[in-house]
Order: C-alpha cells, then structure tokens, then sequence
C-alpha cells in the first residue's frame, strides 16, 4: 500500500468541499451500514427458510434491492472486515486470517467520507486490530471512526463488554445485540437533529455460534424436532444439525427484533428518507450442509450472504432482485458512488451504485472466492484446503493445488449435490469455467500458491491448526 495516498485523496476531497460550500456536503445521504456475523443468505423468510422467523428483514427486503447474488470472496470474519474497510482483496490489505491488524495506514471508508463532511460512527464487532480480542483500541487505531463503542471480538453476547473513548472497560447490558442496537437508535437520534451527513456501522456478533445463547423468549420459538432441513445434510448430521438450527434461528429472531427497532428509530427520527441503508453478512455457516459446519468453504451456504440495499427516493430506484455476484471488496466503492463521494485508487472493488439505479452491471458476472491459508475448525487435518474459485450467476467452480475439484450448476442442483468435475458431458463447461478462474487470477496477480508461502509473506506466526494465536 502506499501511504501519501491518503493525505493526497484528503486534501482533494477538502479542496472539493471548499470549491463547492458545505450545502454541497449536507446534501449528501447518511450511510447506515449492519452486518451480522455467520448470518448465510438462505437463512430468512423472504429467502425461502420454512422454519425462520424474520418479518422485519422481509419487509426490508420487499423495500430494497436485493443482491440475491452477492458473495463473502473469503468467507472468514476478519479478511471480509478488512475487504469492507478497504475496498481492498485479501491478498492486497494483507488479512486472509483471523486477528491480525490491517496497516494503519489503510485508505478506509470512514476516513474518507470523514475528509468528505461526515460524522463517522462504529458501535459493535470490530475484528480487524489483531492485539488482542479485549484490548482497548486507541484513536490512532480506529481507522477514521470517531464515535466509537466496540470490542475486538467476543461471542459472550450476555456478557460482553467494550471500549468508548477511554481504557475503561464497560459492559453491554444484557443480550449486547439489543444495547447495541439501542445505542445505534440514539447516535441516529442526535446526529438526525444536525442536519450534518454521517455514516454508522453496526456490526452484530451472532448468529456466529454459541449458538444457544439468545434470550429464552427467542429459544423458545424454534423444537428442534419440527424443523425443516436442506436436503444436503447427511441423514446422520440430521439431529445434530436440528438442534443447532434452533439455536442459531433463535439469534435470526432476536436480531431482527433489533433491526425493527433501528428501521423504526431512523423513520421517527426523520432520518430515512437521507439514508442509504445497508444491510449484510461477513460470511455464511454450512450448519450441516455437505456434513460440514461453521465457514471458510466454497459451498454456498458458507459464501453467499445476505445483501440489501435501501436508500432515499432522490437517489432513484426500484425495489427489486439482481443477479450480479457482488463481492466484499465492491462494498465501499458501492457505497461511496451512493453518496457521490470520489473513489480512492486504492480501491479494487467495484462500484455497482450506477446497477442499482438501472444501469449497466460493472463487472462480467463472475467474482471470485478463495481461501488462502485454512486455519482453525478447518485446517489441513480435518480436511482445509487453500482453493481458488469463481461464482457467476449460475455456475460455481473451485481449484485446489491439486487441480479441479468442484463444479456445480446452481441452477439446476441449488443444493449442490452434483459435483461435475470430470463428468465426461461437462468437460466443455468445465474447460470454459477453469479459463474463466485463470483469466480472473490473472487480472489479479494471484499465483495461487500454497498456505505458508503467505504466512511468510506477511510474517504471521501461526500455531499447530495454523490459527493467528491471540489474547482474550
């Protein structure tokens, strides 16, 4: 990365604002942005879950454009995290693993719509400091975000604690979703009465597992036994996989309480119809599908996440689905097209704000997915593998460093149960999908190699599972 690429794009966006006054500024929308940790796209009502109870997000979704596409590139909590700040790949920002710190030198979302008039906001899950998951994290380390209420990471959600704007440790009350989101409610509150743009993050810890941890009212809703599988769980996964869906369906209910709440605040507030609303995930959770649990896989239960975008009437739109495959790296450019803000050239995703206001898709329906270095619940001795893939609209294909290893028409096998790697009928499907997968390394600079080499790279120290240890 080169660091005078900040002060340079600063003093360009400050000369911009002086030339055009500061009406030009409050005139901008405010962004709210929500992730959720491990919420995959399968997992609501308005996406065709029988079991799951979302009203909330299913309203949203009936008023927003809806990515039905839209990928998790590396389906890990921090190298998304660092792709949303960033605008950046992993292999560009430097974390393909979990708790390591992205350079603080980075071109990130909050200091530049900061430099553009914005009061900038982080209350939640950070995972992108890499010091420690409940260390305090000083100003100089906060990436552009001024108010600020965050831990690094945890997922005692009725135990959780956070930093404000000193060491002091405070604690969420109860379920930290719930105060989270209140807290959210009264940042729009103020900031709605200043006629100033700003831009809030919220970032949830579940759905991420323990998954039986949400309030009892929540648990109670969901009897492991009545419970609809995919049909790609194993008959011998089935109990296991019942009882750990109602947990997890559990934390989707409660969280989607809250969302009512902050939909409902930013309306009264007055706040809504100035505010791009985004809603979306870091990653997915197989949750029994293919036999397998928890991320880092190419299937799509882990991969593709929730994506839903509302925002004001003037910016000029319709409700409704598109089929882009829309990656994590394509977020921030997105995000600063909505508010007319200039895109850094740091960035290497791309800007898909003129596609949701019905013009032509930026990119050529295919992004791409990897895992560079397995750590975790998925190493090399319970079956991780570094691959490099691509997910169009219709079609997935995944290498490992052997060679191919799966292909799948989403279209006709939605589950994913067929793999055509060496199916003598697809060889030709196959042969334009691995073209396809090479032309796009290629555009990137990614070699592809093993694991370790970018362990080294970087100068990560890893232990046993190949997992960045870190400090609680």
């Amino acid at each position: 990365m080169n660091p005078p690429a900040l002060p340079r794009l600063l003093l360009v966006v400050s000369l911009l604002a002086a030339a055009f006054g500061a009406s030009a500024v409050e005139r901008r929308p405010n962004i709210v942005v929500v992730i959720a940790d491990q919420w995959r796209a399968q997992a609501f009502g308005h996406a065709g879950d029988p079991n799951v109870r979302t009203p909330r997000f299913d309203r949203l979704a009936s008023e927003s454009v809806r990515f039905v596409n839209a990928i998790s590139g590396m389906p890990v909590c921090s190298p998304f995290r660092a792709s949303l700040m960033t605008g950046q790949r992993p292999l560009t920002h430097g974390i393909f693993v979990n708790d390591v710190q992205l350079d603080t030198n980075a071109v990130t979302i909050a200091k530049v719509l900061r430099a553009s008039g914005y009061d900038t906001a982080m209350i939640g899950k950070w995972h992108i400091d890499g010091r420690g998951r409940s260390n305090y994290i000083p100003p100089e380390r906060r990436q552009g975000f001024d108010y600020w209420k965050v831990l690094e990471c945890t997922h005692a959600y009725s135990n959780s604690f956070y930093y404000a704007d000193s060491p002091e440790k405070l604690k969420w009350p109860g379920y930290d979703t719930f105060a989270q989101t209140k807290d959210a409610c009264e940042f729009v509150k103020t900031r709605a009465k200043t006629g100033k743009p700003f831009v809030l993050f919220l970032a949830w810890g579940p759905p991420h597992d323990p998954y039986f941890t949400a309030p009892a009212k929540y648990r109670a809703l969901y009897d492991p036994a009545t419970l609809k599988l995919r049909p790609n769980v194993p008959p011998a996964l089935e109990a296991e996989t019942r009882k750990i869906l109602a947990g997890y369906y559990a934390h989707c209910t409660a969280l989607d309480d809250a969302m009512g709440e902050l939909l409902d605040t930013l309306k009264e507030s007055g706040a809504a119809d100035d505010t791009v609303f985004l809603f979306s995930a870091d990653h997915g959770d197989m949750l029994g599908s293919q036999g397998q649990f928890k991320k880092q896989r190419p299937f799509d239960e882990a991969v593709r996440v929730p994506m839903l975008v509302r925002w004001p009437k003037g910016l000029g739109t319709q409700p409704r689905s598109l089929e882009a495959p829309i990656n994590s790296e394509d977020l921030m450019p997105t995000l600063l097209g909505l508010a007319g803000v200039p895109i850094p050239k740091t960035v290497e995703g791309l800007d898909y704000s003129g596609h949701l206001r019905g013009g032509k898709n930026p990119g050529d329906n295919a992004t791409v997915i990897l895992c560079a270095s397995p750590f975790g619940e998925w190493e090399r001795r319970v079956g991780g593998r570094e691959y490099r893939g691509v997910r169009t609209e219709r079609f997935t294909y995944v290498r490992d460093l052997k060679g191919p290893w799966l292909l799948y028409d989403n279209a006709t096998d939605p589950y994913q149960t067929n793999n055509l790697v060496g199916v003598a009928a697809q060889a030709e499907l196959q042969a334009q999908m691995d073209a396809l997968l090479a032309r796009k390394l290629k555009e990137r600079g990614d070699d592809f190699r093993p694991g370790p080499d970018y362990i080294r790279q970087w100068g990560y120290t890893v232990n046993a599972n190949g997992t960045v240890p870190y400090a609680n």
